[in-house]
């Protein structure tokens, strides 16, 4: 998959060029676009990614992805922005393996977000992409105030020939799988909800960083300190059972120092937020990898959160905190099954 980054002409070239494997005339219609934030490519957005590829596949088109970096909250009400699921270099990772062909990463703008609906869908869908069909959720909104909505996309389709199709928001049971609603099963630590409307386990992914020195090693339970900017999600503070991994891909491709192979999951009990403990007010993402002893330390590393163990406690002493250390592991090693 190919990441485009702006609108130029060059890349509206690249773009009505023929897909890898396709074979269709040069008069043959323009790509099938679908366009949206897709913070944590969930479950809805997958169904609309997938249908959009799957067209394109039918009429021998690309299918072409077009998001927006920064968050579009980002631009007109900062302090509103919510916390992203997804860096963009993991949306375009996941977005990939859905057999998309081409990103379109747009640096989303005031003067971009005033057009009108009609300008928005004439000079971005017509006049850029060249569209021959667009493939937006019932909720989709577009151009200044948000007035554009999923019924405008289809009126404007009319008028300008382009097909528009419209697929229906997906739920589980009552509830609307959106980002909004993993945030707040992430809020809550329920790692159930979260990583079931994603379609996998809810994971973090970020350099391994050297922590507050609080004697980890000397205490027993050496961690990967990890730390995630405030503009990304995370689960509620607390213990939590998971897998961590090394992430292939890393700049440092040499062997680990110590038991542990880059590429493999392996179980851990997880802390996350600070250590009231020991005083330290940063908040950070602390992984005791069980059974394992390795230098990870500017390793790139995945953690995925399986299931929330307990809430955070601030222990009265050393010894009290290696007492439920203890009983953590013993937790995390009956959730994940492993002895």
């Amino acid at each position: 998959m190919d990441i485009l980054m702006g609108l130029s002409e060059l890349e509206r070239a690249t773009l009505t060029t023929v897909a890898p494997g396709a074979t269709r005339a040069p008069s043959a219609p323009g790509p099938v676009v679908t366009i949206g934030v897709f913070d944590g490519v969930h479950l809805g957005h997958q169904l609309l990614i997938t249908h959009a590829v799957d067209v394109a596949r039918e009429n021998q088109v690309p299918s072409v992805v077009m998001t927006f970096d920064p968050h579009p909250v980002a631009v007109f009400a900062p302090e509103l922005t919510p916390p992203t699921l997804l860096p963009l270099a993991e949306r375009a990772r996941i977005i990939e393996a859905l057999g998309v062909d081409y990103m379109l990463v747009i640096d989303f703008t005031k003067e971009l977000a005033g057009e009108s609906p009609e300008e928005y869908f004439r000079s971005v869908i017509v006049d850029k992409l060249g569209a021959s069909r667009v493939v937006v959720g019932e909720n989709f909104t577009f151009g200044a105030g948000a007035r554009g909505t999923a019924a405008t996309m289809v009126e404007l389709g009319k008028a300008y020939g382009v097909d528009v199709d419209v697929v229906q928001l997906l739920h589980s049971g009552s509830e609307r799988i959106c980002s909004t609603a993993i945030r707040d099963a992430l809020n809550e630590g329920d790692l159930g909800t979260a990583s079931g409307f994603l379609g996998r386990t809810f994971s973090i992914t970020a350099p391994v960083e050297r922590g507050a020195g609080r004697g980890g090693r000397e205490l027993g339970y050496p961690t990967a300190n990890q730390y995630v900017p405030d503009t990304g999600a995370t689960p509620a503070d607390g213990v939590y059972a998971g897998w961590f991994t090394v992430v292939a891909g890393s700049e440092d491709e040499a062997p680990i120092d110590g038991d542990m192979e880059i590429g493999v999951a392996y179980p851990a009990a997880i802390s996350v937020g600070t250590n009231p403990t020991f005083g330290d007010s940063r908040r950070s993402i602390e992984s005791f990898v069980l059974d394992r002893d390795a230098d990870l330390y500017g390793r790139m590393a995945k953690v995925e959160f399986v299931a929330k163990v307990r809430d955070m406690v601030k222990f009265n002493s050393v010894d009290e905190l290696l007492e439920n250390m203890a009983r953590d592991v013993a937790t995390v090693r009956s959730i994940l099954n492993v002895d």
